[in-house]
């Protein structure tokens, strides 16, 4: 059942009873729904926690413009006072980003992160586009080409979550998927845990390889650790839920 939080202005689920430990922001594209299977698995006793739709997203309105990171934990940051003592924050993908400027805002209420598969500093591979694609957003910027034929271009050079996102929402992506975090992971003081999949394309695992590296490697006295998943890919919530309860309750313990 979904309920409302910061005065009616984001919507998710509670598992298990108040106050909640554990708050899960969900990925790029998708929802609270991908918790599910860790907060409360069928047999088994519910995590006391909130699964967020963030803006955008699910039953939560998108904002009314376009959102960074930082705006995004700005929004939920409220949620965070419902708890009566520092909460395991988990964020898959997207999520992720929001869960770094959450602890950034908030430290004092995080007990400790499990980033999962999540896109927190940019890809050593990330190729430029492509000469002939800044040759026409060249001419797009001094009006050759129309508004309609570049937005074409655009969706069909773009990746499927820019094809889907319309409006704030796709000036919301491009923003967020330009960011990178590594000042905010050499800032942590709690302990974190990353979850990733030895076979993830979107997120490759270098990535979690290198913010490892910038934890360990801080003066913030962080500790980190790194599971990694042997044939898995992006969706790990979905498809490995046990993996992220255990990064969760090692964490709460």
């Amino acid at each position: 059942m979904l309920s409302a939080f910061a005065d009616a202005s984001l919507f998710g689920e509670r598992t298990g009873a108040a106050p909640l430990r554990v708050l899960a922001l969900h990925g790029w594209g998708r929802s609270h729904v991908d918790f599910d299977q860790i907060l409360a698995p069928v047999g088994q006793v519910p995590i006391d926690g909130v699964a967020l739709d963030l803006p955008g997203f699910g039953a939560t309105p998108a904002p009314d413009r376009p959102f960074s990171s930082m705006d995004y934990a700005h929004a939920i940051a409220p949620v965070l006072d419902e708890a009566a003592e520092p909460v395991v924050v988990v964020g898959h993908s997207h999520g992720g980003r929001v869960a770094l400027c959450l602890a950034s805002i908030r430290p004092d209420s995080i007990k400790g992160i499990v980033l999962v598969a999540s896109p927190i500093l940019r890809r050593k591979d990330g190729a430029k586009p492509s000469l002939r694609y800044r040759a026409i957003r060249a001419a797009h910027r001094v009006h050759l080409i129309s508004d309609e034929r570049f937005e074409a271009i655009r969706r069909r050079a773009g990746s499927s979550d820019y094809a889907a996102a319309t409006g704030v929402m796709r000036d919301t992506l491009v923003t967020v998927v330009n960011e990178s975090f590594e000042p905010e992971l050499a800032a942590l003081h709690c302990p974190v845990v990353l979850v990733w999949g030895s076979e993830d394309t979107a997120v490759p695992l270098e990535v979690a390889e290198r913010a490892r590296a910038i934890i360990a490697g801080s003066a913030s006295g962080a500790t980190v650790s790194l599971t990694v998943l042997d044939g898995v890919g992006h969706l790990i919530p979905t498809t490995s839920p046990t993996a992220v309860r255990a990064a969760i309750e090692g964490l709460l313990a």
